[in-house]
């Protein structure tokens, strides 16, 4: 019979990887998502965020995502659990008041210590869901970035995104018109390593009942 086994969109690689809670109230959550865990169910692979948080809590299925992290991104993502969390939370991320940081790591040596990099992207239509630059057509984008530490001929940087566009943080790292050095682990736009190193480190968002400025660290793992 046909081997299925080998094809990486076939195979569940975040199967035994726990979504780590680090706050919870009756409003909302902030979760931890393991590197390899889609945000949201995709065409094959019937296991993500939202289906092991909708079985947790089959009240709030509805309202459970607001925003979402590529498959292979690790970090922090925050959970509604209202109707009315949910529309606040959107809102916000709308808005751009949501601040969000991500640490990666670069497969190279940057020599400039910090910049902003402005590049419009838009979907590759032969090659979906790849994202490219695309003056004329593509929706303005922009991250500011700083270096973490130079080491082993890798930089670790820190990106704030001012945008929120697919794959963004990846584009604008490997293009030449960016930083020229792809994440490493980036089978996309870079070549492969054992994960993709990039994670969300870093959210400042307002509850949205208490009206409380929340602010969340986590620590990266590479």
């Amino acid at each position: 019979g046909m081997e299925l086994e080998d094809n990486p969109l076939l195979k569940n690689l975040a199967k035994d990887k726990e979504i780590e809670i680090l706050f919870e109230d009756n409003e909302l959550l902030v979760i931890n998502k393991p590197a390899e865990l889609l945000s949201v169910d995709g065409k094959e692979i019937k296991d993500s965020v939202y289906s092991r948080l909708a079985k947790k809590y089959p009240k709030s299925a509805n309202y459970l995502i607001v925003h979402r992290l590529d498959m292979a991104t690790s970090g922090i993502m925050l959970i509604a659990k209202t109707k009315k969390a949910n529309k606040l939370l959107q809102a916000q991320f709308i808005n751009r008041t949501i601040k969000k940081k991500y640490i990666a790591l670069l497969d190279g040596l940057i020599s400039k210590n910090n910049g902003e990099i402005d590049l419009p992207l838009r979907v590759d239509l032969e090659d979906s869901p790849r994202q490219l630059v695309c003056f004329e057509h593509g929706r303005p984008s922009k991250t500011l970035w700083r270096v973490l530490e130079r080491k082993d001929n890798k930089t670790k940087i820190e990106f704030t995104p001012i945008t929120g566009r697919r794959h963004q943080l990846r584009v604008h790292a490997a293009h030449v018109l960016g930083l020229n050095t792809a994440i490493v682990g980036d089978d996309f736009y870079g070549t492969k390593s054992n994960r993709l190193h990039l994670h969300a480190a870093y959210i400042k968002f307002t509850h949205p009942i208490s009206k409380k400025v929340m602010e969340f660290n986590l620590e990266v793992g590479f």
